[in-house]
This record gives structure tokens, sequence and C-alpha cells, in this order.
């Protein structure tokens, strides 16, 4: 059904979980698994409280640290899996990703880091789900 997935990574409880599932997914399927991170590009910081090269510096480790756990993971599973850490904004380059390795399907998890609490579906999420040209796999709390 699935011979190539690409999962969508940002440290979150939800998207850890969506990692854990296209591991597995990957692994009974014997599919090729691919694993993006991306620091958001959008984030404005208007005030002098917060400097953007530390904020940009905090996303960044943030996303390596969520991407070596996909490859630990992926590791003890023994499905082997390439990961990239890109920057932009979300969804877009999620898709983008998706589009040049050519993937069969996309997992990511309900909601990210950055969303509302009460939000059914984060914004990355609900852009990925609009935007995307191939089925979407959305991993939720349970």
């Amino acid at each position: 059904m699935y011979d190539s997935l690409l999962v969508a990574t940002d440290g979150s409880d939800a998207a850890s979980r969506a990692a854990e599932h296209a591991v597995g997914l990957a692994a009974r399927l014997d599919a090729t698994l691919y694993g993006i991170a991306v620091v958001e590009t959008r984030t404005a910081y208007d005030n002098a409280i917060v400097d953007p090269d530390d904020a940009e510096r905090r996303l960044r480790a943030r996303a390596e640290a969520s991407l070596a756990a996909l490859e630990g993971a992926a590791a003890e599973a023994g499905v082997p899996v390439e990961t990239v850490l890109r920057s932009g904004v979300p969804h877009e380059e999620i898709i983008a990703h998706a589009d040049e390795r050519g993937v069969d399907a996309i997992v990511v998890g309900a909601r990210g880091r950055s969303e509302f609490k009460r939000a059914l579906l984060g914004s990355t999420v609900d852009g990925v789900i609009r935007l995307a040209n191939r089925p979407v796999l959305v991993v939720g709390n349970g």
C-alpha cells in the first residue's frame, strides 16, 4: 500500500506518537521512512525581551533533538530513516519535502508544540491536510 512515508516531528507529545506510529507502520510495510523537522521562520519578535537569534537557536536545538529521537526509535525497530531539518513555513516545507521524495503518505501528530490546547487540529496539520496531494495520516492523542 505504502512504499514510503514521511513523518513530521517537532518534539511535541503528538508528534512523538506520530513518529512511533510511522516507525511501526514502516516496519510492518517494509516502507522507506523519511523524517522532517521544520524551524518556523514566520515568528516575529517585536519586543526587546526575546532575542530572535536565541529563539531560533532554541527552536533548532529542539528540532534536532526530535529528529535524533526519531532516528533512535527507527534504529531500535530496525527501520532505516533519512531525516532532514529545514527552515520555513512548516506545512509548506513538509509538503515540499514529500514532493521531493515522492512519498506515498505523510504522517503527522494532531497538534504540535505551538498550537492552542483547545484546537482540534494544529495550523500546520490543517495546512498539510488541505494542500497535500497524497494521503495524510493524523495521529491523535490515543
